[in-house]
């Protein structure tokens, strides 16, 4: 039993009160806000949430349609309220002020006293007039349990409308896509995002939209909303006389200030809303403050973005904690950068170029989807832009916004190789730039960090200053901006791979391949660090240098098998034994099951050997069949009978491909457009074997309900109906990421091709243990860089690449097969080295799933009968 944990000291007797009405992201910052000035331990602070769930992350919201649960997207620290002894009420909302007695009164009849009370209560959806929209079907994207309904809905859905074509509207149209509907998006403007977006980047961006079968109608309203017999969305009737059939309308057109408190209370209010504020963000009664998407800031403005929010939080806990107006909030920079739908979109400044003067430099390449525009004055000062499909660069231009850039604005805005002077560094950036607008972060802070705060690294910035830890659009930055500070104070920042190599991994995979270089040892004495040479090595640089060595192996003479000699000894843990280490000391045997096809014979043998041996078996989630619980001397007589019936080593082991998922396709689903099962079997077995910075997975879906979930892999391939749109740098861990459109309407050969490319130029250049996720947006240049690389040869190394793609192709050998026929290899297959031949018979293996007694009463319920996992009473 854990000793009671101690509680946090409360408030001294006669402490004021503190009351913040709402929970959002805005009022937990105006919370970390009060810890950061001690004022939550010298007085009781009181929230009121209306949500059934703390702050969460609603800029991340629609991650949720890609794994990502509830819980992840919390913004509470474990332990911040009970740290600082904040009393959270949730799933109870304010519904009454009185300012005369200073008390707010809660939906549960619970009333509190305040001194101070703090209005954080956010926006609500805005939902058009429309006849109709009362109808079964119709929703608003706004909270989690919006989702929670949208998600429920869409299982009997076949189609779905979303009005509105923002920020917010497009997420909806990608979160009905991915829960498998038609998806349409209509908006009143003649764009999409027309707030951010001028008429190029607007059409851009629609053309970009489009390529993924979302449809877009522009330039009309919803007019009308029919429903069945039963009340249920029937169809959805625009301003212009046509209809779209549908089963689910989302309705995101906007929002508006949640004012009616105020209102109620005789606050001043907007006359377009919004609660009016001054530069301390007090409202008309001096006691009560408001903040974020509720209020009316001095200019004018109801701010509809996270970053002026937490500015307004900052400013009214510095006006409580010091009895002054704390640092003014007069407005706010509305720059923002995202990717929609997997296009990258961020304007900044004055993107449409209102100011007097104001002039344009623009690039657009439409068969790219690329679109840049900058807004110049006439000295040359740099007032805004626009970016679509290519957002690299706007951690840069951002915080030159104001001054004039010490390049010609048109080179801010070329692509690489296309005649523009080098890039901006940090070094550009004045003191004063903000680099982090979430945060409101200066360089000049993030300088300090480092020099003042001994910061070496990003994580501990991020921690220092919590600049990074907002949208994360300007990590990047952050990264070379402290990188160039330690360097300015003679701090040398070693990018090699460890202490034995002064070489990054795609250095090292360049002396390898132009040297044919296919030892460890003699690439370590050639070109290690000096103290390294003749040594043994690192944990680090071996399991890399060994991948980088298998996966040149046939294009550089080298024996491939993992297992042969001085490999062995490189090899991660799980190579050792060509099978994955579990955590009891045994291990899982995954045999590769191309594109989930398999037939009755074979599903009977993988039944043959889990009874024979005593394993658990599970179904994963790339369509293949895991067997656990073997025991290193097992692995060679199971891995026999695996390969005479036609198996081999699916390499669930290994930095490797490991699947390539598929749905029924064209041959048995109505929907489908393309044999994917075909073309999933056709990719798995070609890239099978093929050693890589980090593991690799990949899907192909017949059609756009995307079925496999092809753009949470690696490289995914979804089916058009003239061929293959390929998607790349997905992924679907701790940190999902919805891969990018590289080619689309690909024929079968043309896919392949590409894939060959992108796969070899990964391999060539990404860090160790980097996923193509994080590789894609690292590399510089990003999407269009690669693209520019594997799509039109930009670098001419394109036969190359093929060239090594079909070396491995020819050299594949399964390492299974390989190793049972080398009794030199078997050797090492023993659980003990002093008994060889046999299992030390003192020793009882137990299977640990034999050890589980599960409660199933709360599954089951009190009145079912309970079963064990064999299924008999328990």
């Amino acid at each position: 039993m854990s000793p009671p944990q101690a509680s946090p000291p409360g408030p001294p007797p006669g402490a004021p009160v503190i009351v913040l009405v709402g929970h959002g992201m805005v009022g937990q910052r105006f919370l970390e806000a009060l810890a950061e000035r001690g004022v939550a331990e010298r007085a009781r602070v009181v929230v009121l949430c209306e949500e059934p769930r703390p702050a969460y992350d609603r800029v991340q919201l629609t991650s949720y349609f890609s794994g990502t649960a509830p819980e992840e997207l919390s913004m509470v620290d474990e332990g911040f309220l009970e740290q600082h002894g904040i009393e959270l009420h949730l799933g109870d909302p304010a519904v009454a002020v009185d300012r005369a007695a200073r008390t707010v009164t809660a939906r549960s009849g619970r009333t509190v006293a305040y001194d101070t009370l703090v209005l954080a209560t956010g926006s609500s959806p805005f939902v058009p007039p429309v006849p109709g929209s009362d109808s079964e079907g119709c929703f608003v994207y706004r909270t989690i349990e919006d989702l929670l309904a949208i998600e429920a809905y869409a299982k009997k859905a076949r189609t779905g409308v979303v009005v509105g074509g923002g920020l917010l509207g497009l997420e909806a149209a990608g979160a009905l896509q991915g829960l498998g509907l038609a998806t349409h998006v209509v908006e009143f403007h003649d764009r999409l995002m027309a707030i951010q977006v001028d008429p190029g980047g607007g059409a851009a961006l629609r053309r970009k939209i489009e390529s993924m079968d979302i449809a877009v109608h522009t330039g009309v309203a919803g007019k009308e909303i029919l429903a069945d017999g039963s009340g249920a969305v029937r169809s959805l009737v625009l301003s212009d006389g046509s209809e779209i059939g549908t089963d689910l309308v989302i309705f995101s057109a906007g929002v508006r200030p949640r004012d009616q408190l105020a209102r109620e209370a005789g606050l001043e209010v907007g006359e377009r809303g919004g609660v009016v504020v001054d530069e301390a963000c007090r409202t008309s009664d001096p006691r009560v403050f408001a903040i974020g998407e509720c209020a009316r800031a001095v200019d004018g403005t109801v701010y509809g973005l996270v970053a002026p929010g937490y500015e307004m939080a900052g400013t009214a806990a510095g006006a409580i904690a010091e009895g002054t107006a704390g640092t003014p909030f007069t407005g706010a920079d509305t720059s923002t950068k995202l990717k929609l739908l997997g296009v990258d979109v961020a304007s900044f400044g004055d993107p449409h170029g209102t100011a007097e003067g104001a002039l344009d430099v623009v690039y657009s390449d439409s068969r790219a989807g690329v679109y840049k525009k900058l807004v110049v004055g006439p000295d040359g000062t740099l007032l805004g832009g626009v970016l679509v499909g290519d957002a690299e660069t706007y951690g840069m231009l951002r915080p030159l916004t104001g001054s004039v850039p010490p390049v010609p604005p048109e080179s801010l805005v070329l692509p690489a190789g296309a005649g523009a002077p080098a890039a901006l560094g940090p070094a550009a950036l004045p003191d004063d730039a903000i680099v982090c607008n979430c945060h409101n972060v200066s360089k000049g802070t993030v300088r300090e960090a480092v020099t003042a705060h001994g910061c070496t690294g990003v994580p501990e910035v991020k921690k220092c200053t919590k600049a990074g830890t907002g949208c994360g659009s300007c990590v990047k930055v952050l990264g070379q901006l402290v990188d160039a500070e330690l360097e300015a104070n003679g701090v040398t920042v070693d990018k090699g791979l460890c202490g034995c190599f002064a070489y990054t991994r795609a250095e090292l995979y360049e002396i390898v391949r132009s040297l044919r270089v296919t030892s460890y040892a003699a690439l370590l004495d050639s070109h290690g660090r000096e103290e390294a040479r003749n040594g043994e090595g690192c944990e680090v640089c071996k399991p890399a240098v060994a991948s980088i060595i298998a996966s040149l192996a046939p294009s550089i003479g080298a024996d491939g098998h993992v297992l042969d000699g001085e490999q062995a000894a490189l090899q991660d843990t799980n190579d050792h034994f060509l099978a994955n280490l579990q955590k009891n000391g045994s291990y899982s045997v995954v045999p590769r099951v191309p594109g989930g096809e398999i037939t009755p014979e074979k599903l009977i043998v993988l039944g043959e050997v889990a009874r024979e041996f005593g394993l658990y078996t599970k179904i994963t989630g790339g369509q293949r069949i895991d067997l656990f619980g073997a025991r290193v001397d097992q692995l060679p007589r199971i891995w026999a009978r695996l390969v005479d019936a036609g198996f081999e080593s699916g390499h669930a082991y290994g930095k490797a491909l490991r699947t390539v998922k598929s749905c029924v396709g064209q041959t048995w689903c109505r929907y489908g457009v393309q044999d994917s099962v075909r073309m999933a079997i056709g990719l798995e077995l070609r890239y099978r074997g093929l050693r890589a910075p980090h593991k690799l997975k990949s899907a192909v879906s017949g059609c756009a309900r995307e079925c496999a979930e092809a753009m949470g892999k690696d490289f995914g391939v979804i089916a058009t109906s003239a061929g293959w749109n390929l998607y790349v740098g997905g992924n679907g861990g701790a940190t999902p990421r919805h891969a990018d459109l590289l080619a689309q309407d690909l024929s079968d050969d043309g896919l392949v091709r590409l894939i060959d490319r992108f796969l070899m130029f990964y391999i060539r250049t990404a860090d160790r243990l980097e996923r193509t996720s994080t590789w894609l947006e690292r590399i510089e240049g990003g999407l269009e860089h690669v693209r520019d690389v594997v799509v039109h040869d930009t670098l001419g190394i394109c036969d190359e690449l093929e060239a090594l793609m079909a070396a491995h192709v020819a050299g594949y050998r399964d390492e299974w097969a390989e190793t049972l026929n080398d009794p030199e290899r078997l050797r090492r297959f023993v659980s003990f080295v002093n008994a060889p031949d046999a299992p030390d018979p003192t020793v009882r293996f137990v299977p640990e799933r034999d050890q589980i007694k599960p409660d199933l009463t709360l599954l089951a319920g009190p009145d079912l009968p309970v079963r064990t996992l064999e299924g008999t009473p328990a």
